[in-house]
């Protein structure tokens, strides 16, 4: 059974997000839970809001135990972008757009049961 969780518009570039997901994939969730707290990156406190995001999900919606999932999937993806107007040199604001970058998490767990 696969349980779904989404943290959507998060205000951090995909790459950036995408650097921390890599690391954790394909892992055990209880070691993923363990590890991901110690990585020093500022990235990782979003994902691991996610992951426990769909671990309530699976617990309370679905009745499955932590100990028997793992982590199937991790998406990242891009959001929608806030320009800003860079102000350049006196007050000629055509110099350039500063391009905020925001991410979608797509966090897919599975408990290794196939359905049918």
């Amino acid at each position: 059974m696969e349980i779904i969780a989404y943290s959507k518009y998060i205000r951090q570039s995909p790459r950036k997000l995408r650097l921390v997901a890599k690391a954790i994939k394909k892992l055990k969730l209880a070691a993923v839970l363990e590890k991901l707290p110690l990585v020093e990156k500022a990235a990782a406190e979003p994902i691991l809001k996610a992951i426990k995001s769909a671990l309530a999900n699976a617990e309370n919606n679905s009745g499955l135990k932590k100990e028997h999932l793992t982590i199937k999937n991790i998406i990242i993806e891009e959001s929608a972008r806030m320009k800003r107007m860079d102000k350049g040199h006196g007050a000629r604001f055509n110099r350039g757009v500063i391009q905020k970058r925001a991410s979608h998490i797509k966090i897919i767990l599975t408990d290794g049961e196939k359905n049918t």
